[in-house]
């Protein structure tokens, strides 16, 4: 009997199989930020309090909006579900994002001209408006000569930039 358990462990699917160890802690972490009153669901009220801090406000119905995409409560297992359905479990690793991000840095390393990177975002890939463009360039640090500090934007983005 015993082996009959294990078998059937075996091959079940689960969904922290498809993510590796270090998104899974990123994941958590981002899950912890988010989930303000800490009962480990991220509501309707979490969500509007972490765009709050953020300076992005929204509406009741946005948020309630978010959360029912869920389709269940908002435990960090539906989030990493949603994830996984999202992305077919393929995410980019922090090397893969960083060099994205290098290539559109110019002669000048660090930095990225801001109006050919708001050419490339409503060029390519899901086209940019111009407020999404306004949106993304507002959270984004600029330099003293007002290019992006492309060093500090992949701070946010991945755990490490070396």
């Amino acid at each position: 009997m015993p082996a009959k358990k294990k078998a059937a462990k075996k091959s079940e699917s689960c969904i922290f199989d498809k993510f590796t160890q270090k998104q899974i802690a990123e994941f958590k972490e981002g899950f912890r930020v988010i989930d303000k009153d800490k009962d480990g669901l991220i509501t309707s009220s979490d969500l509007a309090a972490t765009f709050a801090e953020l300076g992005r406000p929204g509406t009741d119905s946005d948020f309630q909006q978010m959360v029912a995409d869920g389709g269940a409560p908002m435990s960090l297992t539906v989030l990493l579900n949603m994830f996984a359905t999202k992305s077919s479990g393929e995410q980019d690793d922090d090397d893969a994002i960083i060099a994205a991000f290098r290539s559109f840095e110019g002669t000048t390393p660090g930095t990225i001209d801001p109006a050919q990177f708001k050419g490339m975002l409503q060029a390519f890939g899901d086209k940019f408006t111009d407020q999404d463009v306004t949106d993304v360039m507002g959270i984004m640090e600029m330099t003293e000569d007002g290019q992006i500090n492309s060093d500090a934007l992949l701070g946010m983005l991945v755990a490490k930039t070396d």
